[in-house]
């Protein structure tokens, strides 16, 4: 457990919940399943697979069957003349995948003479999800629930997250079978770079104990690649062990110019030390990726804080170019971040992180002018996306305006000497997914409820039903009573100021 770079708040949250639920559980408890989600190469596989070994447990992997070898005697009576293909030798992997969950723990195993039965504890992985599950997931559903009910060991998924929105993990498990199932997920981060410098440091030094003839790297290029890989221990291991072969003058040189030119830079003589930072730091980051490292990512509540934290590096009046006297409202510092560039690396499109930034920007403005002028961006921005045969070319533009309007606006962090004293503020989901779920459902309720007048649902909903909700008695069928009641008129008695 020492070795391993993850958060030991994580290994403590895993190892307490698999001693609640093989050690203590009760002799009629069903099967309990766990989720262990968290980008690639942060150690969930690795914490799971070393505190199984700890705590004595058998682990069974399911892995997706390839498809089977068929023998020209099977091609023949598959493809012959009188064949009507109904003999396909196949299996679905969604059957194969139920057998193995609920034959394999329904029953306990025998025990012999002499033999505890502590032996027999055992643990299911699974990181292999067959792909059908992906296009439905009521199937996989369905077969944990007969699992939960029947099975007499716990279940293990393990889920990595990509940067961007659409996680595999909300359409696998949605919010109500985690709860119904009572699935129980831990979270976990990126590695950070200090524990990822820890293991690298450790792995070289092995490796030189061993007196392998490789070529060891030193502090600064250690200090680059774990800044190249962001959080991803794995591929690090994987560039140190590239980085290191014996052969590779290529890699030697690259390392040697990389260095020289990172002191070169950061050895700049009278800039202060924030300068310094954001110069090496946009300069570097570039070049850093070609050292094994990957495309640089960032999650999409980090991206969202940078832009609304808006910091900025101190500029000397000398140093800034001087706006005319009617512009001077509009000076600020220079900006630590490229706001089109934090919107890329969120890896969302541009008007899906307009939607996020609309939802939060407010709570950090202290003057409700700012916030004027930055909803008047926000508008623009909006208005730029609103062409649907031009939105992909200017979703770029859109999400540019939003973000610059939006931090420009903030005239209470214009400047460096401003932008202590903010404090933490939680970051919230847009409600427009959750009012846009509203508004399909009222569609299709609408469409099958007054199927009758064959309109549309928008014309139903804002032409017909207000009507009829206008009307003494129009209707007999207490379903549409109820919901022209729901629909037909503003609940006022809710907002009170409309």
């Amino acid at each position: 457990q020492n070795d391993l770079a993850v958060q030991k708040k994580k290994i403590e949250e895993v190892e307490t919940w698999l001693k609640a639920h093989i050690f203590q559980r009760q002799p009629k408890q069903g099967g309990s399943v766990l989720l262990l989600t968290g980008p690639p190469g942060c150690g969930k596989t690795a914490t799971l697979r070393i505190l199984a070994r700890d705590l004595g447990l058998q682990v069974q992997e399911w892995t997706n069957p390839l498809s089977l070898d068929f023998t020209k005697e099977d091609l023949r009576s598959m493809f012959g003349h009188d064949s009507n293909f109904h003999t396909f030798p196949s299996q679905a992997q969604a059957a194969l995948f139920q057998d193995f969950l609920l034959r394999a723990n329904k029953y306990n195993k025998l025990q012999m003479l002499g033999e505890s039965s502590e032996n027999d504890k055992k643990l299911i992985l699974i990181e292999d999800i067959p792909n059908q599950f992906y296009r439905d997931p009521g199937s996989l559903h369905e077969i944990l629930r007969s699992f939960v009910r029947r099975s007499r060991c716990p279940l293990v998924f393990i889920i990595s997250d990509n940067f961007s929105g659409d996680s595999n993990q909300r359409s696998l498990f949605p919010a109500e079978i985690v709860e119904e199932l009572c699935i129980c997920n831990i979270s976990f981060k990126p590695i950070a770079p200090t524990n990822m410098m820890k293991v690298l440091n450790r792995i070289a030094a092995a490796e030189a104990s061993m007196n392998r003839e490789n070529y060891t790297l030193d502090r600064t290029s250690l200090e680059l690649l774990c800044r190249g890989c962001s959080g991803d221990i794995r591929s690090a291991i994987n560039s140190l062990q590239f980085s290191s072969t014996k052969g590779c003058s290529l890699e030697k040189e690259f390392w040697s110019k990389k260095k020289k030119s990172s002191t070169i830079k950061c050895d700049e003589t009278g800039v202060s030390k924030v300068r310094k930072k954001s110069k090496c730091d946009t300069s570097e980051d570039q070049e850093i990726q070609a050292i094994g490292g990957k495309d640089a990512s960032i999650f999409l509540f980090h991206a969202l804080g940078k832009i609304i934290y808006c910091k900025r590096e101190a500029a000397s009046e000398a140093e800034c170019p001087q706006l005319p006297a009617h512009l001077s409202g509009q000076r600020r510092d220079t900006l630590l971040i490229q706001p089109e560039e934090i919107v890329e690396k969120s890896h969302m499109s541009g008007s899906m992180f307009n939607l996020y930034l609309h939802q939060n920007y407010v709570d950090f403005f202290s003057d409700i002018d700012d916030v004027v002028r930055a909803s008047d961006y926000l508008s623009t921005a909006d208005v730029l996306c609103s062409n649907w045969s031009a939105r992909l070319v200017m979703e770029s533009y859109s999400a540019s305006v939003a973000t610059r309007g939006v931090i420009h606006s903030n005239t209470s962090r214009a400047f460096a000497h401003q932008q202590g004293g903010m404090g933490f503020r939680p970051l919230h989901k847009p409600q427009w997914f959750l009012i846009n779920k509203k508004y399909q459902e009222n569609c299709i309720a609408a469409k099958s409820l007054f199927s009758s007048f064959c309109l549309p649902p928008e014309c139903l909903q804002t032409e017909l039903l207000p009507y009829l909700a206008m009307l003494a008695n129009p209707m007999r069928n207490q379903a549409q009573i109820a919901f022209i009641q729901d629909v037909g008129r503003l609940p006022l008695k809710r907002h009170f100021g409309r």
